[in-house]
Formats: C-alpha cells, structure tokens, sequence
C-alpha cells in the first residue's frame, strides 16, 4: 500500500495528543494501545523511507598495466 505523507502526520499527531482513533479520508481505523499507533507509524515511515529511496549506483573500475 502507498502511504503519504499525510498519513503519516495524522498518525504522529494522534500519538502526540493521545488519541487512538484515526480518520483518512472516509475510513476510520481505530489502535487498541499506543505500542499499535506506534507499531503503524514505524510501517509507515519505513514504506516512505523506501519509496523515497535513491537507487544504489555501483561503480566498478578496471586498471590494468603492461607486464606482471
């Protein structure tokens, strides 16, 4: 699933103000503890992390020289 932004700050800002029910749009989810707020906040700050990620470049590089 693609997780914005947006979601990310609703779910930081229901963490910060003690609430554990949380609305996106027309759905409602709603946290049965903090440690589950949290738990979904780590998911959604990983999926961002790596959809905002920068591909690895490798660079490989080949010297050669006359003789042993």
């Amino acid at each position: 699933m693609a997780y914005t932004n947006d979601q990310l700050d609703v779910l930081r800002k229901a963490l910060a103000t003690g609430e554990r029910r949380v609305t996106f749009g027309d759905k409602t989810v709603e946290y049965r503890s903090v440690e589950e707020l949290q738990a979904a906040i780590r998911e959604v700050e990983a999926a961002l992390a790596k959809e905002n990620a920068t591909p690895l470049v490798r660079q490989i590089r080949v010297t050669t020289s006359k003789g042993f």
